[in-house]
């Protein structure tokens, strides 16, 4: 069984990016796919989301399951079939854009190879079946929209997806996404990285090189932010605090040292930015 909506091409697309197609595909044992090079000029990313089903790349065939990924560039050669014994559940968007959006893709490394895998990957089902609503609805009326949509599909992946292992690396990966809202919740604690390293079953190295891998910054970057973002909030909403007690509440004993964290991130000192949020003289 398959939901697809195919919309036009637009020879000079306004926006970074916009949808050729997008669609899901389940239940549909005979599902094969076999394109020649330079048989199609757009991008698409197809998430499994249930079975399995099968990727043929560079004289190899990759099984892959729910979470796994292809994403594949324009004019690659493609070949992938479902199981027939297994159906996989696909969704799937066809997508193209500026020329800068080429660029933007290699630079962040998804041009190396078309196998992906997704950590956790149900998070991004929703972007797909909002976007398959708003082209069955309205299909390319609202372009600003489907662009948005589109964009959010990309960002959202390329957040999420790793260099495919079949799934011998993932486990990792899964417990440190688990891990990010208790590491948030305890940022106003000393951090503590060997903990954190232990409670993900890694070493401290791996568990930075991960971190970094997947939020783009180091733990303590991270750290630093979630108690910034603690103490603005708190600067607005606990006005008959003092900056002093601010500081030690989100986890900085030395109020010199935050003022100066906070000075780095926001520009502005700490009553600054309270005076000039809550519009105070």
């Amino acid at each position: 069984m398959q939901r697809q909506h195919h919309l036009p091409t637009l020879a000079e697309p306004p926006y970074f990016c916009l949808p050729e197609s997008v669609g899901w595909y389940w239940d549909h044992p005979d599902h094969t796919v076999d394109r020649a090079y330079g048989a199609l000029d757009n991008y698409n990313i197809h998430l499994v989301t249930a079975g399995k089903g099968y990727v043929e790349y560079e004289g190899e065939t990759y099984t892959l399951l729910p979470g796994d990924a292809f994403f594949y560039f324009p004019l690659m050669r493609q070949r992938y079939y479902s199981s027939t014994d297994d159906p996989w559940e696909v969704r799937w968007v066809h997508f193209y854009g500026s020329a800068r959006l080429g660029e933007y893709l290699s630079e962040h490394g998804f041009r190396r190879t078309p196998l992906w895998t997704v950590k956790s990957w149900r998070e991004l089902v929703p972007f797909y079946e909002e976007l398959l609503a708003e082209a069955e609805t309205h299909s390319f009326l609202h372009l600003a929209r489907l662009s948005s949509l589109t964009y959010a599909i990309l960002t959202e992946f390329m957040s999420r997806a790793e260099p495919f292992t079949g799934g011998k690396a993932s486990g990792t990966s899964d417990r440190l996404a688990k891990l990010l809202p208790l590491i948030r919740a305890r940022a106003h604690e000393p951090f503590e990285l060997d903990r954190w390293a232990e409670t993900a079953g890694v070493s401290a190295y791996y568990f930075c090189k991960l971190f970094r891998k997947t939020m783009q910054m180091s733990p303590l970057e991270f750290v630093t932010l979630c108690r910034l973002q603690l103490a603005k909030q708190l600067l607005l909403e606990r006005t008959d605090w003092t900056v002093k007690r601010i500081a030690e509440e989100v986890g900085y004993p030395n109020p010199s040292y935050f003022n100066k964290r906070f000075m780095e991130q926001e520009k502005l000192t700490p009553l600054e930015y309270r005076r000039i949020r809550l519009g105070l003289k």
